[in-house]
């Protein structure tokens, strides 16, 4: 069986951390489905914003929100306060360069 260990022994990666950051990347490229869940789970359990949440799934926001919905999720629209709307902004403004 392969192992992190093993790819590391034969000279593949230098670390085992490598090793599971590669397969990471490669199943969140591969598993689309996978993004979407963790972004899902993200949004009912670490307070994130939909916009975040859509981020994290690689849909739009639209997307997210149907994905929410279908789930029995109410997303929470809109900002409550100035600082809320700032975050928002900022973390659409790293998701935009990130892409670029």
């Amino acid at each position: 069986m392969v192992t992190p260990q093993v790819l590391v022994q034969a000279g593949l990666y230098p670390n085992k951390q490598t090793v599971v950051q590669e397969a990471l990347r490669v199943l969140w490229r591969e598993r689309p489905q996978v993004r979407l869940d963790w972004a899902v789970y993200q949004y009912q359990t670490q307070e994130i914003s939909l916009a975040k949440a859509a981020a994290l799934a690689g849909v739009c926001f639209d997307r997210m929100k149907e994905v929410l919905v279908q789930r029995g999720i109410q997303p929470l629209l809109g900002p409550e306060t100035v600082a809320e709307a700032r975050r928002e902004l900022k973390v659409i403004e790293q998701t935009l360069a990130s892409q670029e």
